[in-house]
């Protein structure tokens, strides 16, 4: 696990482009303050800061490795894990005789690359984002795990390709890449509508991100060139008389395996515990192979925005020690600028904020976590997952009465009962469903953006995406939008972020090859029913999650902005923040603060419009005018726990 950084240069390194690189490294120096170093051929800069959490002692990076004729060949720059390294180091030494002077997973990856080429990527199990370099043939390949659990920017321009684990490390060196740093208004509307930057935009037009499931192949002096090697499907395939049990053992056979190669560490691991099934289930399953596992959880103190309670009688079922962290609104506010400045690019998730503060808790005692993320999006979990059920006489309309029922929709009043489902079931499932995250309408965003381009919409980022599932049923195509947007752009981002920030390494058992295999042929009547989400995977976890768990309503990390917004606890820090940006030319500020006041009036509940807002103009406080500063600390964490 690192943060990395490298320059890929069209025209030859210099000592001054060498040492560039190696100063940028230390605005990631969260991510790996166990190692920093850097490495150079002349053509190629790889510098990177290190968390050893497998063969600490010798799996150093950059690492070297090449087969007996050419040991140096190749060199290696990764940030991850590959929790089938074991397997893929045996296979190789006895298909190919390859050697190993490590005891490490790095090693696997290059070996991997070197036998079987770009196909190795798809053999790896894990989380990943790495760049090797081959001296012999002179070509760079960079490639990011299927999920998208680890981040990989990319930039090109004058002199050469860059790429990094934080995008804030290419902006220390973007003179020395030769890109300029103007933002992206079209990457901005995404964001306002959908309340992260989709993949593979960010809000600097010049830096991209490499998609998940991807690699590129980058020569000096040319552009990356992009291949996606992961296409996920849902290729459901019926149950046979009988079978639904031996069902249910797969996908509680391939959870346990799965946690099981997750656990591997020379470290202490840990695991995050929200109350919910998912974390749940893989806290209970940890704790097969650590009877002494630490489980960790944060909460509120306001009715109805806290898990504490049930995460605490979980991890008393299942024997975890179990420490808890409450956020006060005075430290969620405090701690925001600070979180920003980790994110790289906004996401307008509150509970990334309480992610972070149990986070920072949890590197007190370990230094991996475990954690449920991607069980939702494999098993069919969120509620609004159930909506083609409700919406299924619509389907059997022909298209003129649908027109004809939003038509009639629009005519009535704001707040009848009926009205919002007569205009989602006017509406085909490509126009209503574009993802878990919805901020502004067009009329809203109007308001607010100055930019504001009718076209420009989820659309761009979602049409794509539905092109690729049509002919599969509704849930399944809103399982696969998830996985490239939401998840990837939310999810997944403020978990690496939040832990990394804290120089924690965060692990997600669900998110796995092999789990996914299995979870993606689910049929529809087993993901959800009329009263629940998650079907067959609740019947697969009876005897491994504590009853009380196993039926309870998904909650999370809830964050109480509804209420802080309009009282005391965040009032007047939202005014102050909006008052004091200087996004005049990008966002109407009356117009924001006029939203604010309603918010407050309770005319409207304007919180994640809010939210979103606020949590821009911090960002662009940040990176753009450099008015807010945020005290970022040096990471002073022990090597081992």
């Amino acid at each position: 696990m690192c943060g990395l950084l490298g320059f890929l240069t069209s025209d030859g390194t210099t000592d001054d482009t060498v040492s560039r690189v190696d100063q940028a490294m230390h605005c990631m120096r969260h991510r790996g303050p166990d190692e920093h170093g850097t490495w150079n051929d002349g053509q190629v800069v790889f510098g990177f800061n290190r968390l050893s959490i497998i063969d600490i002692a010798h799996s150093h990076q950059p690492l070297r490795w090449g087969p007996p004729d050419n040991p140096e060949r190749y060199a290696l720059t990764f940030n991850g894990e590959i929790y089938n390294y074991v397997e893929l180091r045996a296979q190789l030494a006895d298909e190919f005789g390859a050697q190993f002077r490590t005891e490490g997973d790095s090693e696997a990856i290059v070996a991997a690359f070197h036998y079987w080429g770009e196909d190795a990527v798809r053999r790896l199990r894990g989380m990943f984002a790495f760049a090797i370099w081959d001296t012999e043939q002179g070509e760079l390949f960079v490639a990011r795990d299927p999920f998208g659990i680890k981040p990989l920017f990319l930039a090109t321009g004058g002199h050469g390709t860059a790429f990094a684990s934080e995008k804030k490390s290419l902006l220390e060196i973007a003179d020395v890449v030769g890109i300029d740093t103007e933002l992206d208004n079209r990457a901005l509307e995404h964001y306002t509508v959908l309340q992260y930057v989709p993949e593979p935009e960010t809000l600097h037009r010049r830096i991209r991100r490499l998609e998940s499931g991807s690699f590129a192949r980058v020569r000096p002096g040319s552009d990356p060139v992009v291949t996606r090697y992961f296409r996920p499907s849902f290729p459901v395939r019926p149950f046979t008389a009988g079978s639904e049990q031996a069902r249910y053992q797969e996908i509680a056979e391939v959870l346990e395996d799965s946690v099981a190669k997750h656990m591997r560490a020379d470290v202490t691991v840990g695991s995050f515990l929200s109350g919910g099934i998912d974390s749940t289930a893989i806290a209970a399953l940890a704790m097969r192979h650590n009877p002494k596992l630490i489980t960790f959880t944060t909460g509120f103190q306001r009715e109805g925005y806290s898990e504490v309670d049930v995460a605490a009688e979980s991890a008393e079922a299942i024997g975890a020690r179990h420490v808890v962290k409450v956020v006060s609104p005075e430290e969620f506010a405090a701690a925001i600028p600070e979180i920003v400045w980790y994110l790289d690019d906004p996401v307008a998730d509150p509970a990334l904020v309480p992610l972070w503060f149990v986070a920072r808790e949890a590197r007190k005692h370990v230094k991996v976590v475990l954690s449920g993320e991607g069980a939702d999006e494999l098993f069919g979990g969120y509620t609004i997952y159930r909506e083609p059920l409700s919406l299924a006489p619509f389907e059997k309309l022909p298209a003129p009465l649908r027109r004809a029922a939003g038509a009639l929709s629009e005519r009535i009043p704001d707040g009848t009962r009926g009205k919002s489902l007569l205009h989602r079931g006017s509406m085909p499932l490509e126009e209503r469903y574009y993802g878990n995250a919805r901020s502004f309408n067009d009329a809203q965003l109007r308001a607010v953006l100055r930019d504001f381009r009718p076209e420009w919409t989820h659309q761009d980022v979602t049409a794509p995406i539905y092109a690729q599932s049509r002919g599969w049923d509704p849930v399944a195509r809103m399982q696969h939008l998830d996985l490239f947007t939401w998840l990837r752009g939310d999810i997944l981002v403020k978990a690496d972020k939040t832990t990394m920030a804290n120089s924690l390494e965060l692990r997600v058992p669900f998110l796995d090859p092999e789990v996914f295999a299995v979870a993606s042929r689910i049929p529809l009547d087993q993901k959800i029913t009329k009263s629940t989400t998650k079907y067959a995977l609740r019947k697969a976890l009876e005897g491994i999650v504590p009853a009380h768990v196993l039926h309870r309503a998904k909650l999370g990390f809830p964050v109480p902005i509804r209420h802080w917004l309009a009282g005391p606890e965040l009032f007047d820090w939202a005014r102050e923040n909006i008052t004091a940006s200087q996004t005049d030319h990008l966002v109407d500020k009356a117009a924001v603060l006029r939203m604010l006041d309603e918010h407050r009036a309770g005319t409207s509940d304007h919180s994640r419009r809010l939210w979103t807002v606020l949590t821009f103009m911090i960002w662009h406080g940040i990176f753009v005018e450099g008015r807010i500063v945020p005290d970022i600390k040096e990471p002073v964490y022990p090597v081992d726990l």
